[in-house]
């Protein structure tokens, strides 16, 4: 191999580290698989960069890889391989702007040969069928992106890798990310949370139950799923943490999640309609609405798994992560609908009915549902991935944190006494009420 003349054929340079930088954006604000043990099938890839994790390292990390089955094939007649423009290697944020500059100025750049990457190994130590296992510690405590790069990108290249990222404390190994490892307790924090408001729940419909509706019981499932969640994440994790792998609690999680998020959108919607505790019936719209909801959200939950299953080396992820805040957008958007609706009908209704009053206590408790909605949904998509974004990698543990915290049920009286006053101050108030634009 060592007699092989070097090809210059590379992809545009700065090209090159733009797809770096779309892939890295996109992976920092999207979860990854829960285990820190991973074996990934590579199958005739050309890509320039392929991403296989990103990992936020203490005093003491360490990185492990093992390969076999390499083999690579020439998309071109007569291009000759040169090795050394293959390799693995690690990959701080802080380098970004650094080797972007090295790029505009260097001939024939390579990602792999660059000075500001720590480099693990090039293929020249390699031959087709070769094995190589081999490790490396990390010096500086940082957050770092394993990558593989491929400056001959008329090569696709096939092989087999297992890969180990990890801090040692107190001796033994730690799998989780360095601003991860407050996860197990969190999640078992809140499941205790959400387990303490259920039984409250339930014992708050046992004592009221000539006034329980059918909404109260479907909430009140909703609590237990979600309960169910948070034991199974906080298991997910503490298996990770210890052993690398999550013991098949991975598998409990995402069907927890998968009724959780149905069963979330499922309540909004319902609520939003007034179904149950306004009316007994819903709407052709109303039911329009839920079918279109819950296929998508089936749908949302399979693209969960497989991006938490597979990980960025994969060709489609970031078109399963594409699929997946698409779907998650279109389902925020449904729920408002029903909502909406029923403020417009109680206003309508106000005119021509005479109960003023109880349509304003209706009136004003849909607009306070609505403000609610937007305003969940708005800090668990927007506020916390910037704050995923801006936040140092030792605490990571805060993005989920702020998730379960705005998640929380906290409790409201919907009931509302009218007196003979109250009725007449409402109907001014309901004559003159053009202020809440939807």
């Amino acid at each position: 191999m060592s007699n092989l003349n070097f090809i210059s054929t590379f992809y545009p340079p700065r090209h090159l580290i733009l797809h770096l930088f779309s892939a890295l954006c996109i992976i920092s604000s999207i979860p990854f698989s829960a285990s820190e043990i991973k074996n990934t099938r590579i199958i005739e890839d050309s890509r320039p960069m392929i991403l296989f994790e990103r990992f936020g390292f203490g005093a003491d990390g360490h990185v492990a890889i093992a390969i076999k089955n390499v083999s690579w094939k020439s998309k071109q007649q007569n291009s000759e391989l040169d090795p050394s423009s293959m390799g693995f290697f690690l990959l701080r944020e802080l380098s970004y702007p650094k080797i972007l500059n090295e790029s505009e100025y260097t001939d024939s750049f390579c990602i792999v040969s660059s000075r500001y990457v720590e480099l693990i190994f090039k293929f020249e130590q390699l031959y087709p069928d070769s094995t190589y296992n081999g490790s490396v510690i990390v010096e500086h405590p940082d957050e770092y992106s394993l990558v593989f790069g491929n400056c001959q990108p008329e090569y696709e290249v096939s092989m087999d890798v297992h890969t180990e990222m990890y801090n040692v404390e107190g001796g033994r190994k730690d799998f989780l990310p360095a601003g991860q490892t407050q996860l197990p307790k969190l999640y078992f924090l809140f499941f205790l949370v959400y387990t303490a408001f259920f039984t409250l729940w339930v014992s708050v419909c046992i004592k009221q139950s000539p006034t329980v509706d059918k909404i109260h019981i479907i909430m009140g499932a909703l609590l237990l799923v979600k309960a169910l969640k948070l034991i199974c994440a906080a298991e997910d994790k503490f298996h990770v943490r210890n052993t690398g792998t999550p013991h098949g609690w991975d598998v409990a999680f995402y069907i927890f999640g998968f009724f959780k998020g149905i069963m979330l959108f499922t309540v909004i919607i319902l609520i939003g309609t007034g179904w149950s505790f306004l009316k007994p019936y819903l709407q052709e719209r109303e039911k329009n609405v839920l079918m279109a909801v819950i296929p998508l959200q089936v749908l949302e939950n399979i693209a969960s798994v497989v991006i938490g299953e597979t990980g960025p080396a994969t060709k489609d992820w970031l078109t399963w992560n594409q699929i997946f805040l698409l779907i998650d957008i279109v389902c925020c958007c449904f729920v408002f609908f029903p909502i909406i609706w029923s403020i417009r009908s109680l206003r309508e209704a106000s005119k021509t009915d005479g109960k003023a009053a109880r349509n304003l206590a209706k009136l004003t408790l849909f607009k306070q549902f609505y403000v609610v909605v937007v305003g969940y949904l708005y800090f668990t998509r927007v506020v916390v991935s910037a704050l995923g974004a801006i936040i140092s990698y030792r605490f990571e543990w805060v993005v989920p944190a702020a998730v379960e915290g705005a998640s929380l049920p906290i409790e409201r009286n919907p009931y509302f006494v009218i007196d003979d006053d109250e009725e007449a101050a409402a109907a001014q108030v309901l004559e003159d009420d053009d202020s809440f634009q939807l």
